[in-house]
């Protein structure tokens, strides 16, 4: 099984695509890096988990529900890669839109301080952050504006 998504020939403009791509990497390294932070703090609380129980956990459990948030960010970068259908421009810039506020402006009080709090906590989610950014930004990939036209 192929893990990307844009493998189905999907017909959005190549540096839209290379920039879906990028993010969705680097959003699925800081959701590693931050869920990573929550079980050693579950773990140290509770012991030891399986990944079963982590697994039921990050669905289930509170401690992790704003998490959740980042997830839901990478399944509408999956569902937009691998649609028969062009995104349209305006979905491209939408979800990139709802990731930038997700991370500099959430309205989300819980997902806000647990975010700033690992940020100040863990060197390894700073830099994940950064990579973030740098995309959301448009200092690395960003789409050419002709082709989200097109």
């Amino acid at each position: 099984m192929n893990d990307d998504p844009s493998e189905n020939n999907n017909p959005l403009p190549e540096a839209t695509l290379k920039l879906l791509n990028e993010l969705r990497s680097k959003l699925l390294h800081l959701h590693k890096t931050l869920l990573e932070m929550e079980r050693a703090d579950f773990a140290r609380a509770f012991g030891p988990l399986t990944s079963g129980e982590l697994l039921q956990l990050v669905l289930n459990h509170a401690q992790f529900a704003w998490l959740r948030q980042i997830s839901a960010l990478v399944a509408q970068m999956d569902e937009m890669l691998a649609a028969e259908e062009p995104a349209t421009p305006s979905a491209v810039q939408s979800l990139l839109v709802q990731a930038r506020l997700l991370f500099t402006s959430s309205t989300d009080e819980v997902f806000k301080e647990k975010y700033h709090a690992a940020l100040q906590r863990e060197p390894e989610v700073v830099m994940a952050h950064s990579e973030v950014m740098r995309l959301l930004r448009g200092d690395g990939v960003k789409p050419d504006p002709a082709e989200l036209e097109g």
